[in-house]
């Protein structure tokens, strides 16, 4: 840390207090992240090298009656084990990424061990710099298994290094934290855009609040939840979407919790959540006298009416992360099928292009070549496996049970595995507009006018308009676990509507034309928006109409902060000037 520049001025010098810009040992980061990569690269590609010179392509390419691929013991295992191999060596890299984690991860707790508190962030300490490192240290190989197929490793990627302790049946969704210092019990359910956030940082020269989340046993965090450093939810809470706890918040549990627009976190109650999502009273389990019994004792509600009615006898949704497992069969014969064609297109090169110069020359492009196969293939394939699902089991909208045994829950777990490794592969491939193909080969009804700029959008019951932009870090849900509970209702978007950043469609919203929902806001069950309005706030309420279109291009309007005061400027509009009528 000699590398430290201190930077003083005078109120410093008034206040007595230090302000130091920390710079950071990129170095290091580079070190870690290149050793990491590397070395879960290796072995994968020398097994896989292996295998597809000394038996895949004897075998199985260079055999010359085709009968004897199905009837030979050695042609036909190297037909049936590609499938195989692609996945082993795609879960050695992953291992060898946690392996390689764990020893740095292990190696800086001896250097500094974690431990709760307020870490100075206005002048450099052994605390902080380590800290920083292990925030790097986790971010590469938490993104290779959260957006990989294998998703529902993660919790155990996080035990294996260490940095988090995570009970059983436990399914974490896609999350940017929720990576160190939590403590989480068993059967816990973390909705798409949730963060549990261990620490918090007050500013460029603030404390960084640096405490553990605990959290109990059949705890489910719906979507877009925020829990803040220090937080403790206990056995049986279900947070709604857009729930958030604060700093050092406590959550008694054995309820539902919500948040209204700026308004703290607080419990809601069984009649409200019954009347929203509209379920018929005979679906309800009732609750046990001695259940009863403890949620009165527990509850600071004066009406004995909504004592009774203080909350669900439930099971978590995480009944997901099990039913996962058993559908990870379908991957088998997609990359089986997938894997054949690019393995066909590699030795039709190596077998056709014999110069190694000229080899080497055309290698880049048949590399890119195999990739756009592969993805194409798996699309394609996956389509088809979707199609025999929907014949046994149609999707259908409504409110389902979110435990395992209800068909209509485990067919829509089924659904999302078949088409969460294709948007997975599309998400990530170089051409981002290609995921456009993706959702409209699954029955999305899409225009190519529309954008999803790195938005999640599930893969069923959701209808856009012409020319939808959809901004960065934006939910459309046309499904949502809530509590025991599986929401799924069509969302439909009208012509020329407008979602900002980091905003929640929820099931069931329908958005009128040239409508504008505001960054950062969220629609509720069945929520209507009226075409030509703009919408903001949490929920999303009327704003004003929406007229950006109609204003003059020659006139802007600037506000004085200061002066509390408005004033317009006249100013040459941005066209050309064959269009300027």
């Amino acid at each position: 840390m000699d590398d430290i520049k201190s930077e003083t001025n005078d109120n410093d010098l008034e206040n007595d207090t230090v302000k130091e810009e920390i710079k950071f040992q990129y170095f290091w980061y580079l070190f870690v992240f290149f050793s990491i990569y590397m070395a879960s690269l290796v072995v994968p590609a020398i097994i896989f090298m292996v295998y597809m010179i000394f038996f895949f392509l004897p075998f199985f390419l260079e055999t010359s009656n085709f009968v004897s691929l199905f009837i030979e013991f050695k042609p036909l295992t190297a037909f049936l084990s590609m499938p195989l191999v692609i996945i082993g060596c795609y879960l050695v890299r992953l291992f060898l990424i946690a392996l390689v984690t764990r020893g740095f991860w292990k190696l800086t707790e001896r250097k500094s061990p974690s431990k709760e508190g307020i870490i100075p962030r206005n002048f450099p300490s052994r605390i902080l710099n380590y800290y920083h490192i292990r925030s790097f240290l986790l971010k590469y190989p938490k993104n290779s298994f959260s957006k990989g197929i294998f998703q529902w490793l993660l919790p155990w990627f996080f035990n294996f290094v260490k940095s988090n302790q995570i009970g059983k049946g436990t399914t974490l969704e896609e999350s940017p934290g929720g990576d160190k210092f939590l403590e989480i019990g068993h059967n816990f359910y973390l909705g798409v855009g949730s963060v549990l956030s261990s620490h918090l940082v007050d500013g460029v020269f603030g404390n960084i609040n640096y405490f553990k989340i605990k959290v109990g046993d059949n705890v489910t965090a719906a979507a877009k939840n925020l829990i803040a450093p220090g937080a403790e939810i206990n056995d049986h809470s279900y947070l709604l979407p857009l729930a958030s706890a604060s700093k050092h918040s406590v959550l008694r549990g054995k309820g539902y919790y919500f948040s209204e627009g700026a308004k703290p976190l607080r419990k809601i109650f069984k009649r409200k959540i019954k009347n929203h999502l509209r379920i018929d009273p005979k679906t309800l389990e009732p609750l046990s006298e001695e259940e009863q019994l403890s949620l009165s004792l527990e509850s600071d509600i004066e009406s004995e009416e909504e004592k009774k009615d203080l909350s669900l006898n439930i099971t978590t949704s995480s009944a997901i992360s099990r039913v996962n497992i058993k559908f990870l069969a379908v991957y088998l014969p997609v990359f089986w099928i997938s894997g054949m064609l690019v393995a066909i297109i590699f030795y039709t090169f190596t077998h056709f292009v014999r110069p190694w110069a000229l080899m080497a020359f055309f290698l880049p492009l048949i590399l890119f070549l195999m990739w756009f196969v592969f993805i194409f293939s798996c699309l394609f394939f996956s389509k088809l496996f979707l199609i025999l699902v929907n014949m046994i089991h149609k999707p259908k909208e409504g409110v389902f049970k979110a435990e395992i045994g209800d068909k209509d829950f485990e067919f829509w777990m089924l659904r999302t595995e078949i088409t969460k490794i294709v948007f997975w592969l599309m998400r990530n491939w170089p051409l981002p507009w290609v995921d456009i193909l993706a959702f409209k080969w699954f029955g999305i009804k899409m225009s190519v006018t529309s954008s999803l700029y790195d938005a999640w959008c599930d893969g069923e019951f959701i209808q856009f308009g012409r020319k939808n932009l959809v901004g960065q870090g934006a939910n459309i849900m046309s499904s949502m676990v809530v509590g025991k509970y599986l929401v799924i209702k069509k969302v439909i978007f009208g012509d020329y509507v407008l979602v900002g950043a980091m905003t929640t469609i929820a099931p069931g919203t329908i958005i009128g034309k040239e409508t504008l929902a505001g960054a950062a806001s969220n629609t509720v069950y069945n929520q209507v928006l009226d075409p030509g309005w703009v919408y903001l706030g949490i929920p999303m309420i009327k704003y004003k109409p929406n007229k950006y279109a109609e204003t003059r291009r020659d006139v802007i309007s600037k506000k004085d902060v200061d002066d509390k005061r408005r004033f317009d400027i006249e100013h040459e509009a941005n066209i050309e000037e064959n269009n300027s009528k």
